[in-house]
């Protein structure tokens, strides 16, 4: 699981690295876990539960419109716990597309947290 984390580390970065301007992208550590942060946004980090081996996954601020957000968006393409998280099984395939725009959605939430849907439109009308 340790090279499923470190390759969604990579994706956050890099998707904080393409934002402009947002000021970098903060790494430290929260509850343990790496967590990520910007001046625009809310905090992302990155987890893997002992009680839940095969699962790994994104945690988002529970207060945040952010999974809700995700969920209408993406339904079919990504697996949600509550109002926190992201979830992926160990051997499942990571939707790189709809992913970043979950993680650019995040870096810059304070930004369009008033916006409807955060700014994006439903896939499916797409």
């Amino acid at each position: 699981m340790r090279g499923k984390v470190l390759e969604l580390r990579e994706l956050v970065l890099e998707v904080g690295r393409r934002i402009e301007p947002i000021g970098g992208v903060e790494e430290s550590l929260k509850w343990g876990e790496p967590s990520y942060c910007t001046i625009a946004g809310s905090p992302i980090r990155l987890g893997w539960k002992a009680k839940r081996p095969n699962r790994y996954g994104l945690y988002f601020h529970c207060q945040t419109k952010l999974v809700e957000t995700f969920r209408e968006l993406f339904p079919h393409r990504l697996s949600f716990e509550g109002k926190r998280a992201i979830l992926f099984e160990k051997d499942a395939i990571v939707p790189d597309k709809e992913l970043r725009q979950c993680i650019e959605m995040a870096f810059t939430y304070h930004r369009i947290k008033k916006l409807p849907l955060l700014g994006r439109q439903v896939a499916s009308l797409r």
